[in-house]
């Protein structure tokens, strides 16, 4: 198989999370569109027959990779981008998109043809792929509302489409979180809607983001998931331990919200680590809530 793309060694993950921290990938490889399905078959099959762990990354925007890195493969998605040729064929209330397209030209997508049902994502950093695998939630919506079909390259090495099954998804899961496939695609059903509607929706979302400052400094956004038995959301449990601006290294509590820690410019992957832990501890101790994280501590992590 002739394969086109970028492949690297020793790759600092720091350079492909929006925290900006990470250590290296042993070896780090992005193949373009065009090979990227038959491609990443092949280097699935071979990697476990070899026993080389493959990470499977995508925006890097739910991540924090350890400062030792990652060992093994890390296949980067984001060369496998757009919409399928093919949903041009279609009455349009339907679209199919790759699984490294950005969550934000998705919607753009969608949004240049008047169809309805992705805007609440708006401005919210990751892949198409990403989103699914997270089941994504915002706005009192998630991704599953309009999901339609899922392509994966399954256990197996073979591709399936799986239908959407309202039962396998619930807050921020998927079924895939417990397996180990790969998402190739993901089609989502949309309806017709006003241009200028759908336009003023993406623009308030993304101005509420920026107003809640996820935008000022390196983060994932929010930190902890929300638990409806708390009574309240996590951010203001954090607040009121008095845990804005807390910092430990070069993390931060976010002066401004308690629910998302900050990479003040020289933070430590371990430093956000140790943050997230301590509030935990100081969550739990006080309030007697377990907090659930929404970032991925990934890599090697041992000491």
């Amino acid at each position: 198989m002739n394969f086109k793309g970028e492949f690297r060694y020793n790759e600092p993950m720091a350079n492909h999370t929006t925290f900006k921290v990470g250590g290296p990938a042993d070896i780090w490889v992005k193949p373009e569109a065009g090979c990227f399905p038959d491609y990443a078959s092949s280097l699935l099959q071979a990697a476990k027959i070899e026993g080389i762990p493959v990470f499977v990354l995508g925006a890097g925007a739910n991540l924090v990779v350890s400062d030792k890195g990652i060992r093994g493969i890390v296949l980067d998605t984001s060369g496998w981008t757009g919409l399928e040729p093919s949903a041009e064929d279609s009455a349009w209330d339907s679209l199919v998109f790759r699984t490294g397209t950005s969550v934000d030209d998705a919607i753009e997508t969608a949004a240049r043809l008047s169809l309805s049902g992705l805007e609440f994502l708006a401005g919210m950093p990751g892949t198409i792929g990403g989103a699914v695998w997270m089941n994504a939630r915002c706005y009192e919506k998630s991704i599953s509302d309009a999901l339609l079909e899922t392509e994966i390259l399954d256990e197996g090495f073979s591709r399936q489409k799986i239908p959407f099954n309202n039962d396998d998804f619930g807050y921020k899961k998927s079924p895939f979180q417990n397996r180990g496939v790969l998402i190739l695609r993901a089609s989502f059903r949309l309806k017709k809607g006003d241009l200028n509607l759908i336009k003023q929706e993406m623009e308030a979302h993304i101005q509420d983001r920026k107003e809640k400052g996820h935008y000022r400094f390196p983060s994932a956004g929010s930190a902890f998931k929300n638990n409806r038995a708390f009574g309240e959301p996590t951010g203001k449990i954090i607040d009121t331990l008095g845990l804005r601006g807390f910092s430990m290294g070069g993390a931060q509590v976010a002066p401004w919200h308690g629910n998302i820690i900050i990479n003040t410019g020289n933070a430590a992957a371990s430093d956000i680590r140790a943050l997230a832990e301590e509030v935990t501890r100081r969550v739990k101790a006080e309030r007697g809530f377990d907090l659930e994280p929404e970032i991925l501590f990934v890599g090697d992590w041992d000491v």
